[in-house]
């Protein structure tokens, strides 16, 4: 399909997954297409409720607990018309793409033999595995540290050969914000910047009047 010169090239939103320790970046996932609906829910982290003191019913423990849903597609139908430009569509299908958001919440399986060997050996305390840290990106005022807490995939049509052509994946995604990841952790600077970002977007918003809300003034 065309485009006209001066149409804007359209963003995707995607995943980047990076070393918690060092940042680099080791993979980067694009969304083929951009979810029609992006679904955000937003917990109070409030102490008033918890501690029974009408003193801190306005007080609040951190930011809101931000958990955010969509459904992305994958269709390789466009690229199976071009089977010779599409070799590894043709032969696997949506394996691949599935499979590298599969691996976000699989643990590296080098690290699971590891930890087997040492269990064997004698270790008492084998440490959980710790994986890469997940940066959702949708547009750039939102590069939010986050945790997969919902996965699930939908294959709607398949090859000859049983591999997945279409699917429907419906993530779920918890924000890890500072109180989760540590102060001086590279997620807790990155959801710094989200938090900001937003309060300097209050700042653009019109304010309102007394007359709007049909009073003069609070009591």
């Amino acid at each position: 399909m065309t485009t006209f010169p001066g149409s804007p090239r359209l963003l995707k939103g995607g995943i980047v997954l990076i070393n918690p320790n060092t940042a680099v970046v080791q993979r980067i996932i694009v969304m083929q297409y951009n979810p029609d609906t992006l679904s955000r829910t937003l917990q109070v982290q409030g102490v008033g409720n918890e501690s029974g003191d009408r003193q801190e019913a306005l007080r609040l423990k951190g930011p809101p607990i931000e958990t955010i849903k969509l459904d992305a597609e994958i269709d390789a139908t466009d690229q199976l018309e071009f089977p010779d430009q599409n070799s590894t569509t043709a032969e696997s299908g949506i394996f691949p793409q599935l499979a590298a958001l599969e691996m976000i919440i699989y643990p590296d399986s080098n690290q699971i033999q590891n930890n087997h060997r040492q269990a064997r050996s004698g270790i008492l305390e084998v440490s959980p595995i710790e994986t890469f840290l997940s940066l959702f990106v949708w547009s750039q005022n939102r590069i939010l540290p986050v945790r997969l807490t919902e996965f699930s995939i939908t294959e709607e049509a398949f090859d000859t050969s049983l591999n997945p052509i279409r699917a429907k994946v419906s993530l779920g995604m918890r924000v890890l914000n500072s109180n989760d990841l540590g102060f001086n952790h590279k997620g807790s600077n990155l959801f710094m910047v989200y938090h900001r970002q937003k309060e300097q977007f209050v700042t653009r918003a019109r304010a309102g009047t007394f007359s709007s809300l049909g009073i003069k003034g609070i009591p």
